[in-house]
């Protein structure tokens, strides 16, 4: 005795695939347009970054010349751990905002 296949389980099963690839498409252009501004502690530099964690600009806001390089060199890794923060962070929204009406399977 054979098996009879569903046709409509089938549909349905390949739409919510599309739907899935449609959404995964989505997320993965949101990642590279969102961007996210983190300054370091004593606000002497700020980095702009994506969702995906790529800074795509520094900037100094204070004058570089009253300070020493190691003071410098500590800003500008206090703004990038800051910055993979807010990109963790900016990452985890946007998924949440993709993602957050879609059902899961167990709940369809």
């Amino acid at each position: 005795m054979g098996r009879e296949i569903d046709e409509a389980w089938v549909e349905e099963a390949i739409e919510r695939y599309r739907r899935i690839e449609a959404l995964q498409a989505e997320f993965d252009q949101a990642v590279r347009r969102v961007e996210v501004s983190v300054q370091s502690p004593d606000g002497l530099v700020e980095l702009i970054v994506t969702a995906d964690g790529a800074i795509s600009d520094v900037r100094f806001l204070g004058p570089l010349h009253t300070r020493s390089g190691v003071e410098v060199a500590r800003s500008v890794r206090s703004a990038i751990a800051a910055a993979q923060d807010a990109a963790e962070w900016a990452r985890e929204k946007l998924h949440s905002e993709t993602y957050g009406e879609y059902r899961r399977l167990a709940e369809a």
